[in-house]
């Protein structure tokens, strides 16, 4: 009897079902193959192209996730110059179909960014000095590569149906590039109203405005730690007398030189600004790793010629240098999902061997 009785456990035993976890297959979509390097399969998989014409850039997500905030400068939509629109990224085809537009249709736009309750968005336009869009720099006779600084540029907030609701910047000269904290509070921006072009940070109506940087060079494109307490940006630095004097010369003329940047990292109030990266090129579109403990940014660090950009990642304390793409183009504007989940970037992949910059997002997968 003992001996049946063992001889039941051990049967019960082999029989008993299995504990480990079967792995899940890495099920991909069919785009995938097309659109993304083998490498950059490491960090993104089922990427969807979400533009298909033009200058699109700068997407940011709403709260909630669901919606994205982006300018363009695609013909087909009617725009003579970049205009703000939004979209359901699940749901809407661009490829077919008109977005939303945010914006008057008057002057040039930039950088738009949801607020909370993603009801509204604020952006900065010129078109309050000039219905017309502003000139683009011609090609100088230096070969300086510039961007313009237009000193029209001003801050506003919209609704969704795109009635401007109000204007939150009066000072004279540039002020743009605002960006909203994760917890609902803040506004950074970047402002002239020094002379120089610096960071400030104001409530979400525009109120109690503070500076964050005062050391010579363009400091903008800024964005919040996931939560709040951080701000990252890019920064340029002139050190010698003539590095100095081109850049004071050039802010004159409403021009600065993108060419060399970096990326710094500080206190929301500005405190304990530390310098992240020393690379040299141009680094910037930076945003923070979900974790908070990480960047990613576009850069062009690696080449010769200046070209391609890629994204990479990049630990706060300068480490664990990663490159995340690899196309032979232009990829930048990486921005995560509120969840994490999500990337969301602008690429010349894809374009048909045009100019065009279109809007990519991706499951991320990385670390």
């Amino acid at each position: 009897m003992k001996k049946l009785l063992y001889s039941l456990a051990l049967l019960t035993v082999a029989c008993a079902p299995k504990t480990e976890t079967a792995t899940e297959p890495d099920v991909r979509s069919a785009t995938d193959s097309l659109l993304l390097h083998p490498e950059e399969m490491k960090y993104l998989k089922n990427i969807k192209q979400l533009t298909f014409g033009g200058n699109n850039a700068e997407a940011y997500w709403s709260f909630n996730d669901s919606l994205l905030v982006f300018q363009s400068d695609f013909a087909g939509w009617d725009n003579s110059c970049d205009q703000m629109f939004y979209l359901n990224w699940r749901e809407d085809d661009l490829s077919t179909n008109k977005p939303k537009r945010l914006s008057t249709g008057l002057g040039r736009t930039t950088c738009s960014y949801f607020l909370p309750g993603d009801q509204t968005i604020v952006y900065a336009s010129t078109h309050l000095v000039d219905p017309a869009c502003p000139p683009v720099p011609e090609r100088r006779s230096d070969g300086k590569y510039v961007w313009p600084i237009y000193d029209s540029f001003d801050i506003f907030t919209a609704d969704l149906n795109g009635t401007i609701l109000s204007q939150l910047t009066k000072e004279p000269g540039y002020d743009a590039e605002a960006t909203v904290s994760p917890k609902g509070d803040r506004i950074v921006f970047t402002s002239m109203r020094t002379g120089d072009l610096e960071l400030f940070t104001m409530n979400i109506d525009g109120t109690d405005v503070k500076q964050i940087t005062s050391d010579l060079g363009y400091d903008g494109g800024a964005f919040f730690s996931p939560d709040g307490s951080k701000l990252v940006w890019r920064a340029s630095r002139p050190q010698t007398e003539e590095e100095i004097k081109e850049y004071q010369d050039l802010l004159k003329e409403g021009l600065v030189k993108p060419t060399e940047m970096e990326l710094y990292v500080a206190n929301a109030d500005g405190t304990d600004i530390r310098k992240i990266t020393s690379l040299g090129k141009a680094n910037w579109a930076p945003f923070f790793h979900p974790s908070g403990n990480k960047l990613i940014f576009a850069s062009n660090h690696q080449t010769e010629r200046g070209f391609p950009f890629n994204l990479f990642m990049i630990n706060l304390d300068g480490t664990g240098l990663t490159r995340i793409t690899h196309d032979g183009t232009f990829d930048a504007f990486p921005v995560f999902s509120n969840d994490g989940k999500y990337l969301v970037f602008a690429s010349n992949r894809n374009n048909g061997g045009t100019r065009d910059t279109n809007l990519f997002v991706a499951e991320w997968i990385g670390d």
